[in-house]
């Protein structure tokens, strides 16, 4: 009888799958220029243009803050919202209905892995973009640093967890690619203009306090709180920080229910999709 040896594969070789799939995707990404362009070349472009526009012009619902203080943190988090919310869910829907996502599900790599490596390439996407729009609001707008490194490092970081679980969670509710771009580039867009991020809006407001349901609002203003300058006003805003985290756990069940490895059959019927979800990960 032949003594067969049995490897272990323990954490270590998981996590190499995952940084495997996490170099893939990055290479996938960074090979289509055309996408890496349009991902993080429009926060660049927005801060460019709308910075250029206000010049030195300061903020009467600010307190008088400068614009351009405003608009830097302000596109850091379009950066990383636009990447792990937009850019996210409408790769997914791209991938289920080409059948992709279901080639994968019957590859040696674990499903675990998969989304781990998606979800990751998102946050190291959004992180090229935090620190290309912290270099040119520095040297190109001599914006001041944030006064709490610490709290805008966990805003963003919160911030880009949330938005990648509610990424995931809509691409399960847009019936078919045609439809992805549209739907979550229209609602995207609306939901920006609603919650400030083109212009300071009085938190009192009655606008304010609409967009304050929705977590695009508590985003900006919680990476906007460590580039206050005003005296006496925290770096911490820890009802906006709660309020993302909040919205990104409520998120987790909804693909949890409704995920789908194969296209959408006519009608939308996902029940098989979330059955496999729930074997495979448990």
């Amino acid at each position: 009888m032949t003594n067969v040896a049995v490897e272990y594969r323990g954490p270590l070789y998981h996590w190499r799958m995952v940084a495997r799939q996490v170099y893939y995707e990055q290479l996938n990404f960074w090979l289509n220029p055309l996408a890496a362009i349009f991902t993080v070349g429009f926060s660049v472009v927005f801060l460019v243009l709308l910075g250029s526009s206000a010049g030195s012009s300061t903020s009467a619902t600010l307190g008088g803050v400068k614009v351009i203080q405003y608009y830097v943190p302000g596109f850091l988090a379009y950066g990383v919202m636009s990447t792990c919310f937009n850019s996210l869910a409408t790769s997914l829907v791209v991938r289920r209905e080409m059948g992709l996502l279901k080639r994968l599900r019957l590859s040696p790599l674990p499903t675990w892995a998969m989304l781990a490596a998606i979800c990751v390439n998102a946050l190291l996407i959004s992180l090229v973009q935090i620190v290309v729009l912290l270099l040119i609001g520095r040297f190109g707008y001599n914006v001041h640093t944030p006064h709490n490194v610490g709290a805008l490092a966990v805003a963003l970081a919160v911030g880009a967890v949330s938005f990648t679980a509610i990424g995931m969670a809509v691409s399960t509710l847009i019936p078919n690619q045609e439809a992805a771009g549209p739907i979550i580039s229209i609602v995207f867009f609306v939901l920006l203009f609603l919650s400030g991020l083109w212009y300071p809006i009085n938190p009192h407001s009655g606008l304010a306090r609409v967009s304050a349901y929705f977590p695009i609002r508590h985003m900006i203003t919680a990476v906007f709180a460590p580039f206050d300058s005003r005296r006496g006003v925290s770096g911490w805003a820890w009802g906006d920080i709660g309020a993302m985290a909040i919205w990104g756990a409520v998120a987790v069940v909804v693909p949890a229910r409704r995920w789908s490895w194969a296209p959408y059959r006519s009608g939308g019927n996902t029940s098989t999709g979330g059955r496999l979800w729930r074997r495979r990960t448990t």
